[in-house]
């Protein structure tokens, strides 16, 4: 029998028997994204499903058309005008990077379609992120005119080496799930009819694993990332404070128009 527990109007964790907790991203058929409720509730789910005795591992997965496209038009133009909604989605996205990281389960991700903002950074900060050739993962922070923070100052580099991240986090250029493969990005890529199935055997693994063994390697690896904990505190501080700026602005705007932005100069 499946549990079902709702985290979140748009997001859902399946607890089944084989000790595998599926958190769900949806609306099913739409494009989930994360809005004031959702983000927030990335910051502690990792901790709440973690201390359940009948979870071995999560998947984190979608129901819908991709992965997530990050904050929703509405948390953006709050972030654009209010310094009270700027300093929560800061505390919430160290929350998010934070979780994860200190998460003793192992969690894997199941990339379909668009992965975009925090959708990218719950995706690449799984410990293993498994994605559909389709798939579409972007950082699109400076194209919006705010610094790439969230996770990418620490696992852009981390991953992929300091020459892809920077093009990638600069030029906002997406990567299907071949090419992230290729850069060492993600774990794998595998054809998008086999991608829940894929990710689902590589949890069911990693469930009948040792859970102490899994734990302290997964501890010791995320040194690595704590190690370049001052570098995520800047980036994420300057994204944050971009949202005040003109360019933030801009950036909005030429979104919503369908059009190219046009950055003042420095």
């Amino acid at each position: 029998m499946i549990q079902s527990i709702r985290v979140g109007p748009h997001l859902h964790a399946e607890i089944g028997t084989e000790g595998i907790a599926e958190l769900v991203l949806g609306p099913a058929g739409g494009m989930p994204a994360t809005d004031a409720e959702t983000h927030a509730a990335l910051g502690h789910v990792w901790a709440q499903l973690a201390a359940r005795p009948d979870v071995r591992c999560i998947l984190v997965r979608s129901i819908g058309r991709g992965f997530c496209a990050g904050g929703t038009p509405e948390v953006v133009e709050d972030l654009l005008h209010s310094r009270d909604t700027r300093l929560r989605v800061m505390r919430e996205a160290r929350a998010i990077v934070q979780g994860m990281i200190d998460c003793d389960v192992p969690i894997v991700s199941a990339i379909n379609g668009a992965a975009v903002g925090a959708g990218a950074a719950v995706a690449l900060l799984a410990d293993v992120s498994i994605a559909g050739h389709r798939a579409k993962i972007i950082d699109g922070h400076t194209k919006l005119g705010v610094a790439a923070g969230d996770h990418a100052a620490i696992i852009w580099p981390l991953l992929c080496g300091m020459a892809k991240a920077k093009y990638h986090l600069l030029t906002c250029a997406a990567l299907d799930g071949i090419e992230a493969e290729r850069i060492g990005l993600i774990s794998m890529a595998v054809a998008d009819a086999e991608l829940l199935d894929r990710a689902r055997e590589v949890c069911r693994v990693l469930a009948a694993g040792s859970p102490t063994a899994l734990a302290f390697t997964k501890r010791s690896l995320n040194h690595w990332l704590r190690s370049a904990w001052p570098a995520f505190e800047h980036s994420l501080a300057l994204e944050i404070l971009g949202f005040a700026g003109n360019d933030a602005h801009e950036g909005f705007a030429a979104l919503n128009e369908k059009r190219t932005p046009r950055f003042e100069g420095r």
